[in-house]
């Protein structure tokens, strides 16, 4: 009897459950039960050691640590395939991984209607400083000693990464009667912009109003945004991050909204997180979120089911959905040189 392909899920599935039920059919998913990064290595040499395709999530590396070059050594030769629950996945060495002829994906297009919709809870919040007022009415006080905040018709708003999430975003900024401009590596064709302007990464500082940041955490975008470029900003300035927390300095940018140089914040990345900032903690005019951009059931169950397909489908020989960038501009590359 041919056994199915096994698929290690690091967390269970909290949503798509019929799609769970489907893919036990054709293949042989289980649960991690190691209960550390020590024991998880033991255990690929043991009682995982002919696993076909691992299930990650963000949660994922509470227990696991990064999937970094340490762990993709420790792998199994069996395993194939990482099918990551998410957009991001700035925590798994992607080199490592295709030297090791694993082929990694991840589910973008199930979280930007979320995320979208979080960044401008975020953006209309901190605009209008609303934090300090909900931190003043709970401390007993009602509409006293509360500055005022600011409207979003005539601001510009700065995109900072115009994918899938910032394209959004501007959409929504739309009928707020906000002017979008953005930064990208590259300029986009005018379907995908819509309107808004391409700008250079200098203009987009100096001439936003509000700022919001959209693009994936990488050796070229860590503190993409530091002292010097702060500075560079409008006194006053809006900043919006629902990407990743190291984009930003997340010292300098703490300093800079505690002098007053930043008006305000919307956060639900942070730089060290679960370590928050307790300077930014602190100041009310700091709105943050613990990372909730796709935290509602209906994207949880999209991501999910993303995840599984693209894991029943390397387990069956079937074209992959959502490779990530890197690998598949590799596979370009390479097809390109024959």
């Amino acid at each position: 009897m041919i056994s199915k392909p096994r698929i290690l899920f690091l967390n269970p599935v909290r949503h798509a459950h019929p799609v769970y039920k489907n893919l036990s059919s054709v293949t042989q998913p289980e649960l991690l039960s190691s209960k550390s990064r020590a024991e998880l290595f033991q255990d690929f040499k043991g009682k995982y050691n002919n696993i076909t395709a691992i299930y990650s999530t963000s949660s994922s590396y509470a227990l696991a640590g990064k999937f970094d070059k340490e762990l993709i050594q420790h792998l199994p030769p069996s395993l194939k395939f990482i099918c990551h629950n998410g957009a991001g996945y700035d925590n798994i060495d992607i080199e490592a991984c295709t030297a090791r002829g694993i082929k990694v994906t991840n589910a973008p297009d199930p979280v930007t209607d979320a995320t979208a919709d979080l960044a401008i809870f975020l953006l209309l919040g901190a605009l209008r400083q609303l934090n300090p007022a909900i931190f003043s009415l709970r401390n007993g006080n009602f509409k006293t000693g509360i500055d005022f905040g600011h409207d979003p018709q005539g601001k510009t708003l700065g995109v900072l990464g115009m994918g899938r999430i910032g394209r959004a975003v501007k959409r929504r900024a739309e009928p707020f009667g906000m002017k979008t401009i953005y930064h990208n590596r590259n300029k986009l064709n005018e379907d995908d912009a819509a309107g808004a302007e391409y700008v250079s990464f200098g203009r987009l500082l100096g001439e936003s109003d509000i700022i919001s940041v959209h693009v994936p955490l990488n050796s070229r975008t860590k503190h993409l945004i530091g002292e010097q470029e702060i500075q560079k900003m409008k006194d006053g300035v809006v900043i919006v991050n629902t990407a990743r927390g190291a984009v930003i300095d997340e010292a300098a940018m703490t300093a800079a909204l505690e002098a007053g140089k930043i008006a305000a914040v919307g956060l639900d990345v942070y730089e060290r997180e679960p370590e928050i900032n307790q300077i930014l903690a602190k100041n009310s005019r700091a709105l943050l979120i613990p990372h909730l951009g796709t935290h509602t059931t209906e994207t949880l169950a999209k991501m999910e089911t993303l995840a599984m397909e693209n894991a029943r489908r390397g387990c069956l020989g079937e074209s992959l959905l959502t490779v990530v960038a890197e690998q598949l501009e590799k596979a370009g590359a390479l097809t390109n040189e024959h």
